[in-house]
């Protein structure tokens, strides 16, 4: 709120209570109060209001001076005449602030035609979505640059139905809402479909009318797009794109093409290379930097000119993914530059070596990060939920050492009840190495 300087804030009565504790940190000036029900109109309206207020009780107390209700503003709103703003294709639309699961979080200045742009290549990308004609699963929250620009503005674009689904962690709920809808469309993380996969009661949805799973945010594994093709009928069809280019770059076609571990071809008027360290394209099956041209980048981070420079290089935005390109123009991300592990001067990429250990059907979730050590600069870590309570550590070990190089084996692996995760279901590899940097400072005045 502080770097984007918000002066006006609408928020939702149930979260009230968490602005009022943080007013005095920040500019905000008017603050407008809606809640659940405000839009049914009549009785409805005061019958919802009350049963979340009065009877379920999820409205913490608050207290805000001078907030006003959002139905009052509308009507205050009325009573003044409309002029429509001189807008030009170059202002800036949104902040879209980036999820800061690697360092601190920046304001993506996202312009009109940014969104508009990734907006017409979707269309041009996906042209099964019929106007007027489907429905989309909404998971992912809508302040996510995913779900905003494929969930909301395509949805809004093309006449869609939106099911939100408040909280996708409970499972029973989300899947009792899935088996209401003949739904066309979904949206979601690998760990998302990886947990709807883990379900029993999953496999009695509706899946008739289903056609496109789209899968983006992270890497999607082998394991989970396989068992989602099988049980579904339909493919994870998996995207990359990232906050700063409004997002989506790439994406798997939906002709039978599709790949497994690919993020597929540049989407229309977009250019995909990849680099080495000196900024030189590499050929085809080298990896490298992704960096990426095309109508849907960025104009810059939100009062950060020398982060904005660091990252182009020639026109071209520096994604920080290492991927490669294959020799017919598919693409593959190997990982985050920033979370690569250094074992001894070998680089080993978390992705791989997670999605090793999720092919073991005895796992339901893992993250891997690198800690310090001492003989080889790194040594990978695993942290893993198990789905068979009966899985040790030296089985887990002995099933890595069958399927990856010795140095990219687990040293260590730490079982645990869950991982910590991002609101899009994203696993925080920070969060696992901060612990483990905590964990061997003990005695560092900060820890």
């Amino acid at each position: 709120f502080r770097d984007a300087g918000v002066s006006a804030v609408v928020i939702l009565a149930n979260f009230a209570a968490n602005l009022q504790k943080i007013m005095h940190q920040v500019p905000v000036r008017h603050v407008i109060i809606t809640e659940i029900g405000d839009m049914l109109g009549g009785m409805k309206k005061t019958v919802v209001n009350f049963m979340v207020k009065r009877i379920k009780r999820m409205v913490p107390p608050f207290s805000i001076p001078g907030a006003i209700g959002f139905n009052y503003a509308l009507r205050e709103g009325r009573k003044h005449p409309w002029k429509r703003p001189g807008l030009k294709g170059e202002d800036t639309a949104v902040l879209q602030y980036t999820g800061g699961t690697t360092g601190v979080s920046k304001g993506a200045m996202l312009m009109h035609r940014n969104l508009i742009a990734n907006l017409e290549q979707l269309t041009a990308w996906l042209p099964n979505v019929v106007a007027g004609r489907e429905i989309f699963i909404t998971s992912l929250p809508l302040y996510h640059i995913y779900a905003f620009t494929l969930n909301c503005l395509f949805g809004l674009k093309m006449g869609a139905f939106n099911v939100l689904i408040p909280n996708p962690r409970d499972m029973p709920r989300f899947i009792s809402r899935l088996r209401k809808y003949r739904f066309t469309v979904t949206t979601g993380v690998n760990t998302l479909y990886n947990a709807l996969l883990n379900q029993k009661d999953f496999a009695k949805v509706d899946f008739s009318a289903f056609k496109i799973a789209s899968a983006g945010g992270m890497a999607v594994q082998d394991s989970v797009a396989e068992r989602w093709k099988k049980l579904t009928g339909v493919s994870l069809i998996e995207g990359y794109g990232l906050s700063e280019t409004s997002p989506l770059l790439s994406s798997n076609p939906l002709d039978g093409r599709e790949r497994i571990g690919s993020i597929g071809m540049p989407v229309p008027s977009t250019d995909l290379i990849v680099v080495d360290d000196a900024g030189r394209e590499v050929d085809p099956g080298q990896p490298g930097e992704i960096c990426v041209r095309g109508p849907q980048v960025m104009k810059g981070y939100w009062n950060m000119e020398e982060e904005t420079r660091a990252a182009f290089i020639d026109g071209y935005f520096k994604t920080g993914d290492i991927g490669v390109m294959d020799e017919d123009g598919f693409f593959r991300i190997i990982d985050r530059k920033k979370e690569m592990i250094n074992v001894s001067g070998l680089k080993v990429f978390p992705n791989e070596v997670e999605n090793v250990i999720a092919s073991n059907p005895k796992v339901a979730d893992v993250g891997v990060v690198g800690v310090a050590d001492p003989k080889s600069a790194e040594v990978v870590k695993a942290f893993v939920v198990r789905k068979d309570q009966g899985l040790t550590e030296e089985e887990l070990i002995r099933f890595c050492r069958e399927r990856l190089a010795p140095y990219k084996v687990p040293r260590m692996v730490e079982f645990r009840e869950e991982l910590p995760k991002s609101n899009i279901g994203k696993i925080l590899r920070r969060m696992l190495r901060e612990e483990q940097v905590g964990l061997h400072n003990k005695n560092h005045p900060y820890t």
